[in-house]
């Protein structure tokens, strides 16, 4: 069985990047590592906070944690054995970091980041 790391990425669904960037810089007391037109991402105390337009690729309306893994195929496989199902097949999204979504037998969308 392959372990976790711990959630320590979140990445919240926003309409409006630009009014939640504020929000969050405000409660977080720091501005953002990243800040693009399709990201903004805050490092504080040992998380990432990301901030996605519309829901993002994973397209959820609520927050998504992600957790961190050694191997994202190993525990994918674990996951889905177990009675997950894959949502958003892992895929690349830049610096060697993979990402992939899955749901829990209750529909609760679940996030895997591996960093290689």
């Amino acid at each position: 069985m392959s372990s976790t790391q711990g959630i320590k990425t979140v990445l919240h669904s926003v309409s409006d990047l630009s009014k939640a960037k504020e929000v969050y810089a405000a409660l977080l007391g720091i501005a953002p590592q990243a800040d693009s037109e399709y990201y903004v991402g805050f490092d504080t105390a040992g998380q990432h906070i990301g901030l996605v337009p519309n829901g993002g690729p994973q397209a959820s309306p609520s927050p998504v944690a992600y957790w961190h893994v050694d191997d994202i195929e190993a525990k994918l496989a674990e996951v889905t054995a177990a009675g997950a199902v894959v949502r958003e097949e892992p895929k690349n999204v830049g610096g060697g970091r993979l990402v992939a979504t899955i749901t829990d037998p209750d529909g609760n969308v679940l996030g895997l980041l591996q960093d290689r």
